[in-house]
This record gives C-alpha cells, sequence and structure tokens, in this order.
C-alpha cells in the first residue's frame, strides 16, 4: 500500500518559484509593524486611478461570468498598440502567458533557450513540458548575451526567451543587437520577448520590436504586462502581441475565463490613465537614480537599470545583509535563484522608502 500515483517526469526538475516575502508575514515574523517591501517591483504609487474606478464600477456584476475571449479589452489594446485584436492575447499575467506558450509550442525534448540569469519561470514551465533548457551566459556589464544565444541554436531549438529588460538585472539588449540576432534565428524558431518593464526604458537605442511583427515575421512573441506601471499585480493582468496564426494556437489551450471581470475592465481603463502612467515613470526615474547615488555612496557595485529595481552587488555575505534588512522591517530580494549569489535585487519605492533603504542598507554594511 506504499504505492502513489506517480507525477509526470518533468516535475522532478522543478524548483517552484519562491516570490518576495508578503509585508504581512514579516510583520508575523518578526513583530515589525512598520514594514517597507522593497523586492517585488511594485509601483510603490498604487493603483491607476482609473482602473480603480472602473472596477468598483463592474463589482455588481461579479456575479457573472467574464467575457472569454476579452474582446472589449483586446481592442483597445489593439487600438493603443496599433495591432487588430486578432494578433493579441491576454492572460492572467505574464506568467500565464509564458506557460502558454510552453504548453502551446513545446513537445518532449525540444530545446529552449534561456540566458543563466533571468526570470525563473521560463525554467518552470520548460519543464513542465518535459523540454531541455540550454543556457547561456550574461555578455559584459550584466547584459544578456544574444550573441551566445544565436549560437546555441540548433536544429532541436523551439523557442528562445529574451527578457528586455532583462530581470533580474535591469540591463537591455540594443536594438542594432536584436536585428544582428533575429537574422541568425531560423524562422521555425519561436523567440519570446519579455518585455514587461518596457514602460520604464527610455534608452533611444531600445528596440522597437512590435516592428518586426508589423514587418511580418511569425515567430516573434512580445510579451507585457499591466502588473508594474499601471500598478495591477494585484489583479494579474498580461498581454502578448505576434502574428495571427501564433496568436491563436494559445487560445486552444487557454483556460476560458482566465482573465477575470475587474482585470478586464482595468486594463481598458488604465491604458487611458496616461497622466498616472507618466508620474510613475517619472518617479521611477528619479527613485532610480536617488539609489543608484546611495549605493555609489557606499561603493557597491550595480548593474546600469532601465527597471524599476536595481541590482546591486554586495558580496558573499549578501545572504546575511538581506537578512538583517529584514529583521529591520525591510524587504529585499537575494538572488541566489537567479545564479547571483553575491546580489540584491533592490525595487525602487517612494522617497521614504529609499531612503530608509538606504540608511538600513549602511548601518547593515557596517555591522557586518
Amino acid at each position: 500500500m506504499s504505492e502513489r500515483p506517480c507525477p509526470q517526469r518533468g516535475l522532478e526538475r522543478i524548483h517552484p518559484y519562491v516570490p518576495g516575502k508578503p509585508i504581512d508575514e514579516v510583520k508575523r515574523e518578526y513583530g515589525i509593524e512598520d514594514v517597507v517591501k522593497l523586492a517585488s517591483n511594485e509601483n510603490p504609487l498604487g493603483v491607476s486611478p482609473k482602473a480603480l474606478a472602473a472596477m468598483r464600477e463592474a463589482l455588481p456584476r461579479l456575479n457573472l461570468y467574464p467575457d472569454s475571449a476579452s474582446y472589449d479589452l483586446r481592442q483597445s489594446l489593439g487600438a493603443h498598440l496599433g495591432f487588430p485584436m486578432e494578433q493579441i492575447a491576454v492572460g492572467n499575467g505574464a506568467d500565464d502567458l509564458i506557460f502558454q506558450i510552453s504548453m502551446a509550442y513545446l513537445e518532449d525534448g525540444d530545446e529552449v533557450i534561456v540566458s543563466r540569469s533571468s526570470f525563473p519561470m521560463y525554467d518552470v514551465y520548460i519543464h513542465a513540458m518535459r523540454a531541455v533548457i540550454v543556457k547561456t551566459p550574461l555578455a559584459q556589464s550584466y547584459r544578456i548575451d544574444l550573441d551566445a544565444m544565436a549560437d546555441a541554436i540548433n536544429e532541436r531549438t523551439k523557442l528562445v526567451h529574451v527578457c528586455n529588460p532583462n530581470n533580474p538585472t535591469g540591463t537591455i539588449v540594443l536594438a542594432n543587437e536584436v536585428d544582428a540576432f533575429l537574422g541568425r534565428v531560423p524562422d521555425d524558431v519561436l523567440v519570446v520577448f519579455d518585455e514587461a518593464y518596457v514602460d520604464m526604458v527610455d534608452s533611444e537605442a531600445f528596440p522597437d520590436s512590435l516592428s518586426f511583427i508589423r514587418e511580418g515575421r511569425s515567430n516573434i512573441l512580445v510579451l507585457r504586462t499591466f502588473s508594474k506601471m499601471y500598478g495591477l499585480a494585484g489583479i494579474r493582468l498580461g498581454y502578448v502581441v505576434g502574428n495571427e496564426q501564433t496568436v491563436a494556437t494559445l487560445c486552444k489551450i487557454k483556460p476560458p475565463f482566465t482573465v477575470n471581470t475587474l482585470a478586464q475592465v482595468a486594463g481598458i481603463a488604465a491604458l487611458q490613465d496616461t497622466g498616472f502612467l507618466e508620474r510613475s515613470v517619472a518617479a521611477n526615474q528619479e527613485g532610480r537614480r536617488y539609489l543608484c547615488r546611495a549605493f555609489a555612496h557606499l561603493g557597491l557595485e550595480h548593474a546600469e537599470s532601465h527597471t524599476n529595481f536595481v541590482l546591486v552587488r554586495i558580496g558573499p555575505n549578501a545572504q546575511a545583509i538581506q537578512q538583517k534588512l529584514l529583521e529591520t522591517g525591510v524587504i529585499v530580494r537575494p538572488c541566489s535563484g537567479y545564479d547571483l549569489p553575491e546580489f540584491l535585487r533592490i525595487s525602487i519605492g517612494t522617497p521614504e522608502q529609499n531612503e530608509r533603504l538606504a540608511k538600513e542598507l549602511e548601518r547593515a554594511l557596517r555591522t557586518e
């Protein structure tokens, strides 16, 4: 009677993703009331006011199932981006769409190329489909190495994930690098540009990935989210843009009600809230400059960030410093799970939160 149902073999290789500690958990564990969370890259300004108003208005309709096709939301996204709605799919956060892409396109033994230090949910879903992960190292300055990715492509390669800007490094690959890379990618290899942090980028050298789809390339998907600058992480809403046939493949395996009613109305309203987006971007840029100055003052190396977080090198004692910060009520992200054990990833908060982080980090380093 000791036998039990055996899980599928892909699960043996999965290390579950561990998100940043919730504020309430830290309060309970350490008996601290004033807790600052700078670990999950959330918007410190809160929720888009227009999205919040739209969700409140939709509350009386929650007895009804949501529109399975998310018609109005996809129409709004299409108008916003300049694509027909048939080229857009939406999901329960970008994570859901990464899972859908994996389910729709991967089979046993297919190879998927990812950067060694990038978003770990790629790994989870690749393993779940019993595909093979091929990891390439970072280039100089903690940037994704597109040349190494192109070199790794072979006849078994099915998919390439390019996180741009990259999580957890915050760095970007440039337009000329992407052009050269795509020139080496066969038409039957799907390239997913994960642009969850695109709204924060102000570099003129950042690639216009949507232009490749407009040119007719069918092997490119561009993935984005409402979680960051629109402040909608709590309702889970992401979208993907691509060739109509490529996107239609995802619809075959999508759960029927994966995007709830509140998410749909919030997404439509958020797209119209340009004022909130502009304030969020401006606050993020100011906070990023402050943190980078603070790290330089402490003599700490950090990656050039184009996001709402900064990757900072602490050294072999990074885990101990992270724990010291936690005990003071400041939650930051350790990066051992990203193969960067000497680093912390620190989200940009309000000016007061950023100042508290800088003071507590200096104190922790001084007493270590």
